[in-house]
């Protein structure tokens, strides 16, 4: 039987899989068990939201704007980054649920149950959040972004370029 996950959504086992919670995590375990990937943080970011109700679904929808700090280790990538321009931050949704494969779209009871993959949740295997900013200001290696809807101390995995149509 399935059981349900919170507001967000629920397990990958139950009455559709035909298999308990316990039989999935072990098969997906098994499937995936050789292919290993490292991720490392290049910084975190620090928000005025501490905790995942407080965070907008979007940044769109009213979140406000943060510091992201950058370990000095990797400060010579933000090379090229000025006041002004638009990146995407990678970050790593650490508080998510890594065992939820379906969600009620928006949190929504009345949506009907869509694959994590069919959504924004930040409830998924690879809790990956992409997050469309504009640089506001650099202090050394800290950069003043928004608007993000990433909670305190959610890693950064990386930050990207926005490309302009035309441009390489």
């Amino acid at each position: 039987m399935s059981r349900s996950r919170g507001r967000w959504g629920r397990n990958p086992g139950g009455a559709r899989s035909g298999l308990s919670d316990g039989q999935v995590r072990h098969q997906l375990g098994r499937q995936y068990r050789a292919q290993h990937v490292r991720l490392h943080p290049i910084g975190q970011i620090r928000s005025t939201l501490r905790t995942r109700e407080e965070a907008p679904r979007q940044g769109s929808e009213g979140a406000p704007d943060a510091w992201l700090e950058v370990n000095p280790a990797f400060a010579r990538g933000l090379l090229g980054i000025a006041a002004g321009d638009e990146v995407i931050v990678v970050t790593w949704l650490h508080r998510a649920d890594r065992d939820v494969l379906e969600v009620h779209p928006r949190g929504d009871p009345e949506n009907p149950l869509a694959g994590v993959f069919a959504t924004r949740s930040s409830d998924r295997p690879n809790p990956l959040g992409l997050h469309r900013v504009t640089v506001r200001q650099i202090s050394g290696t800290r950069l003043l972004i928004g608007p993000i809807e990433a909670i305190d101390g959610t890693p950064i995995v990386d930050v990207k370029a926005v490309l302009v149509e035309g441009a390489q």
